[in-house]
């Protein structure tokens, strides 16, 4: 990951989204030959040199106080996840961070949990793959995949791949726009916390080859940790659903998450989920190789 350009990447995406009366600075003429603030009104409003700050655009000064990134993060208006992701991009050597020198793999504690959990659940290492998931987990969000793939680390599925690079990803969202800025959002995040992890930059490097939307979202700079919120799913078997979803971060693990969706009590999602449940039950998980959800492995008691 070239951290210094990402810096650089992430300041004036920050810039360009302020104008000048957002900041109370009076901009004088019509005609700005860029969009948003000036290096020059964001150095005045963070109390910084101009060529201090062009340095730190340019990713020359590894350096900065925690009081000079703390007034660039006021100056723009950052979330606190974005600020979070400045100081990381900002100065990379103090994380901490090493690669993983090998695939990671999920404690038995934790497989026993997701597997014991009525509802859909799985865990994902920082870089979204999947490492293991009950049948429900299975059956939401990739029925179609081998159930047992988690288990082997050169063939495990990855949420991010996936939405950008399945097919069935398309079908199963049917907001995917929405889905898609949270997957950016959340592996830019990853990336300025773990810039030195090799296999993570190789998933940035594969998107962005292979999918032209996922590029575009990417320059975009988005910053965000997705950790809760609704999902809408259009699932092959059993429609349209909208679940709450909770993602866990499992201390002592190198950056693993615990992901589970649930539905709100009562609603017609849940009656929905609950099919989805009973169809896992009856006839276990979906054929791995036969295509999205074998139609005629469910029973008629259960689709009706």
């Amino acid at each position: 990951m070239d951290t210094p350009a990402e810096l650089g990447d992430f300041l004036r995406t920050r810039r360009a989204r302020l104008q000048p009366e957002d900041v109370g600075l009076v901009a004088y003429g019509k005609s700005r030959r860029v969009p948003g603030l000036r290096r020059e009104e964001l150095a005045q409003l963070a109390g910084v040199s101009v060529a201090y700050y062009t340095r730190l655009e340019q990713g020359q000064s590894g350096n900065a106080s925690d009081g000079v990134l703390d007034a660039l993060a006021r100056a723009l208006r950052l979330t606190p996840d974005e600020h979070a992701h400045l100081r990381n991009l900002a100065r990379p050597g103090r994380a901490g961070r090493r690669p993983a020198a090998r695939p990671q793999s999920a404690g038995a504690g934790v497989r026993q949990l997701v597997a014991a959990m009525g509802t859909p659940a799985l865990v994902l290492d920082l870089r979204y793959d999947v490492l293991a998931w009950n049948p429900l987990g299975h059956a939401l969000l990739a029925g179609h995949a081998d159930a047992d793939a988690p288990g082997r680390p050169e063939e495990r599925p990855n949420t991010q791949r996936m939405l950008f690079l399945d097919d069935h990803a398309r079908e199963l969202y049917p907001r995917w726009e929405e889905e898609a800025g949270r997957a950016v959002s959340s592996l830019r995040l990853a990336a300025g916390a773990h810039p030195e992890d090799r296999r993570l930059a190789e998933l940035i490097g594969e998107l962005s080859m292979r999918s032209e939307e996922f590029a575009a979202l990417w320059a975009r700079h988005p910053v965000r940790a997705c950790t809760s919120g609704t999902k809408v799913f259009h699932h092959p078997l059993v429609g349209t659903m909208a679940l709450e979803f909770e993602m866990m971060r499992l201390p002592d693990t190198g950056g693993q998450g615990l992901l589970a969706f649930s539905a709100e009590p009562g609603s017609p999602s849940e009656a929905a989920l609950r099919l989805l449940a009973a169809a896992v039950s009856e006839t276990g998980a979906p054929r791995p190789h036969g295509g999205p959800y074998a139609g005629e492995d469910i029973p008629e008691r259960i689709i009706g």
